[in-house]
């Protein structure tokens, strides 16, 4: 059975997008799953800007619009994960009824193990056709009140569509005395914290390339944050054999 996990955010910037594209290169790379993702930020789309994907003819814009199956937008990347980008173009949005995402979604359902869908941050129309698309929801945050507060909107709207709140994703944390702790987000939200992401400037040179952190640099800080938070998604374990240990050191790009 396909897993279908959307995740949200209440904010733009705090790293959703660069959530998705690390946790499912791992998955695909580290623990050979078959993974897509569709990038649902039809207003603004980064996905493919995060993968070094340029150049897409044909995008879910055209899947929405039933000019082009979904087969047809789907583009593979390097490390196995396959990308259902949005379209660049601002006059792309024409005509489209983000509603039909569902279908789109399901209709690649069965022929994948996991599909992620990068939703659009805030409670917009766009980011609830995600959610009503997916069947488990992350949440992704920085560890301040304000961001918090709007994961506890999100959260709401999740509960009221029927998916599965699986937590929250603590992203950019320095340790601070102002961040909020684990335990008090644990306790606000009512979710547990899947992961604390520990700031990193190395993931500032990954979006220069075009290039999920951990295809660059899998011995960060925050690509062994991520690893670790992909094992526990599927229940797996990471394996410490001699060739993942040579896979962690190699380079990608």
């Amino acid at each position: 059975m396909t897993r279908i996990i959307a995740v949200v955010s209440g904010k733009g910037g705090v790293g959703k997008t660069t959530f998705v594209s690390n946790v499912s290169v791992i998955l695909s790379r580290y623990f050979g799953m078959d993974v897509t993702v569709v990038d649902c930020n039809l207003s603004t789309p980064h996905l493919g800007l995060y993968m070094g994907l340029f150049y897409t003819p044909i995008t879910l814009n055209e899947v929405l619009r039933g000019e082009a199956k979904s087969e047809e937008a789907l583009y593979k990347h390097s490390s196995g994960v396959k990308i259902l980008p949005a379209s660049l173009n601002i006059f792309e949005l024409r005509s489209i009824d983000v509603l039909n995402l569902e279908k789109v979604v399901k209709d690649l359902e069965g022929k994948t193990e996991i599909i992620f869908l990068d939703a659009a941050p805030g409670i917009g129309r766009e980011a609830i056709s995600a959610i009503r698309a997916s069947n488990e929801v992350i949440f992704v945050t920085t560890p301040f009140l304000p961001c918090i507060a709007d994961i506890i909107r999100c959260k709401e709207i999740v509960e009221e569509v029927g998916a599965k709140p699986l937590g929250t994703v603590l992203n950019m944390v320095t340790s601070l005395r102002t961040e909020l702790k684990k335990e008090e987000v644990e306790k606000l939200t009512g979710l547990p914290v899947l992961a604390s992401i520990p700031y990193d400037n190395n993931i500032r040179f990954s979006l220069g390339l075009s290039t999920p952190l951990f295809l660059i640099n899998p011995e960060s800080k925050a690509s062994r944050e991520f690893l670790r938070l992909a094992a526990n998604l599927i229940g797996a374990e990471i394996k410490e054999s001699p060739i993942h240990k040579l896979l962690l050191r190699m380079k990608f790009w």
